[in-house]
């Protein structure tokens, strides 16, 4: 009760929602293309690549444009950036509801509607700076808990495609909330007073020479690129392997997608209290195992729950990564917030691509989850072995933390 008072009282309740609402519209619309791509396909008779191709280059222009987007909220603020970001996003969505009738003009909207999947260089520094360290897990976790916009796209999405005849008016519906959210956000966010000085070019090229900096790339490529490359594909893997309609493929995929938006802030407050790296260490382990048993391609209903509870540990890896990034890199957090979030859209563009692409060489998913499997079990062994030399840098006499980049006090409560 107390924590609950006191996070209440340290940050702004209307910045944080804001936040929430802003990521979570854009979360939907970046992903939209992820469930529709089962009907494009039809329409336009694509093959395993042309398919992988598809939902993979909303998640490659997400993760150039929160570069962006994170210069642009160091310079002009969170708020202002995410008006913006709003606003060009009905660009591709107007684009996808009116003109394209190719999959050329498809493929440009679907690398625009990156522009909503940057809004993660915005939402989460308008949140992370009303809140001081010891509730940034459970802030972010809240603000980052928007990728349940995913869930809108993969229920929604193709049902409303068939209740129309046409996938085309789903983009244009898409309009509608897009707007609501626009106002919403402009009438409650505010911009902490406790704004850094904008950075310079010089500073992006500093904080890239951090070893630091890339050790949460990788890791934020996995946890973050892996619900989002999976929130995109899972509607054509379960079509395709499963032979599911576009709707029940789907539904599927979403009760996948549950499990990584809504565990994602129970991640943050874990890692508050145990530490987000003993999260981490854990949470890439159960991934790798439950990614190198849906490799065998099990019956239905078992593979459902493995992706599941893969998502979960995604969802919940999140909120660890950003309770641990802040902190590190507190002076930072809107350059360090576009070029992890960055990562983390590169890490969605390549799993969708991988999975695809070898489908279409071998004929099967088997080799491109056990290479997901791989790469999750390398995130745990390097954030092993980043944990000693950290242990090493930061620990003095008594177990207290000698020089404290991340945060005071007794290191056990960050490891």
């Amino acid at each position: 009760m107390m924590d609950r008072k006191s996070f209440l009282k340290s940050g702004h309740l209307g910045s944080l929602v804001g936040a929430f609402l802003y990521f979570d519209i854009s979360f939907m619309i970046w992903v939209l293309i992820g469930p529709l791509a089962v009907l494009i396909a039809e329409d336009f008779h694509l093959n395993a690549a042309q398919k992988a191709n598809l939902v993979a280059l909303p998640l490659l222009g997400g993760s150039f444009l929160r570069l962006v987007l994170g210069y642009l909220t160091d310079r002009i603020g969170p708020k202002r950036t995410g008006l913006l970001g709003m606003a060009l996003t009905a660009v591709p969505l107007v684009i996808g509801w009116r003109v394209a009738d190719s999959l050329d003009d498809m493929y440009f909207v679907a690398l625009m509607l990156g522009i909503a999947g940057a809004s993660f260089a915005a939402a989460l520094p308008l949140a992370s700076r009303w809140y001081p360290p010891e509730h940034q897990g459970l802030a972010l976790g809240i603000a980052g808990a928007g990728n349940s916009g995913t869930i809108f796209s993969t229920l929604f999405a193709n049902r409303l495609a068939r209740w129309f005849g046409d996938w085309h008016v789903v983009f244009g519906l898409a309009l509608i909330p897009l707007a609501i959210v626009f106002l919403i956000f402009l009438l409650i966010a505010r911009d902490s007073p406790d704004r850094p000085e904008p950075k310079r070019l010089s500073d992006y090229v500093r904080v890239l020479r951090e070893k630091d900096t890339w050790v949460f790339c990788l890791l934020y490529m996995v946890t973050f690129g892996g619900f989002s490359g999976m929130a995109n594909y899972l509607t054509v893997f379960f079509n395709t392997q499963y032979q599911l309609n576009a709707v029940r493929a789907a539904d599927f995929a979403t009760v996948c997608v549950i499990a990584g938006s809504f565990f994602r802030p129970v991640g943050g407050w874990l890692a508050d209290r145990v530490g987000g790296i003993r999260m981490l260490i854990l949470l890439y382990a159960v991934m790798s195992l439950m990614l190198a048993c849906v490799a065998s391609l099990p019956a239905l209903g078992v593979t459902t729950t493995l992706l599941f509870v893969a998502m979960m540990c995604m969802g919940m890896g999140n909120g660890s990564v950003f309770q641990l990034v802040p902190q590190r890199f507190r002076e930072e957090v809107g350059i360090i917030t576009g070029i992890v979030g960055a990562a983390g859209g590169l890490g969605g563009y390549f799993l969708p691509t991988i999975l695809g692409h070898l489908k279409q060489l071998t004929d099967s998913f088997t080799p491109g989850f056990l290479i997901l499997a791989l790469v999750a079990g390398s995130c745990m062994a390097v954030l092993s072995l980043a944990q000693r030399e950290w242990r090493r840098e930061w620990i003095g006499e008594g177990g207290k933390v000698r020089v404290a980049p991340w945060i005071e006090g007794d290191i056990e409560t960050t490891f």
